[in-house]
């Protein structure tokens, strides 16, 4: 079993900046997808920055140029600094990982709680 745990949303004004940190912790051997989605009321969830199985990054379009995804592979952090906030970011932000739990080829999915930011505008 493993968990994510995110912090650092809150409440900014337009055009300014946060920092997102999603901790995991339980049995990891490697990540194979790692990243972010966010869900805004009233809308489906959708994907905002993901490191992909061969190390790459994505990006949705409407944050490129803005976000940007890292990780800490010693702390199995990954992180999402948001510049240049607009009010449509405002969302629920959700942490992502497929995660193989041991040198065999099984995967499974998990999934942060959530971690509420809202952009003022």
């Amino acid at each position: 079993q493993v968990q994510l745990v995110e912090s650092g949303g809150g409440l900014v004004q337009a055009g300014g900046s946060l920092r997102l940190s999603c901790a995991a912790s339980g049995r990891v051997f490697s990540f194979n997808i790692w990243g972010w989605y966010r869900q805004a009321p009233g809308k489906q969830r959708e994907l905002v920055a993901i490191f992909t199985s061969g190390g790459s990054t994505n990006y949705a379009d409407s944050v490129k140029g803005r976000f940007t995804i890292s990780r800490d592979n010693a702390k199995n952090t990954v992180y999402l600094q948001m510049n240049t906030l607009k009010p449509e970011d405002t969302a629920v932000y959700y942490c992502n990982a497929e995660v193989r739990p041991s040198s065999s080829l099984t995967r499974y999915i998990y999934w942060g709680q959530g971690t509420q930011v809202t952009v003022s505008s």
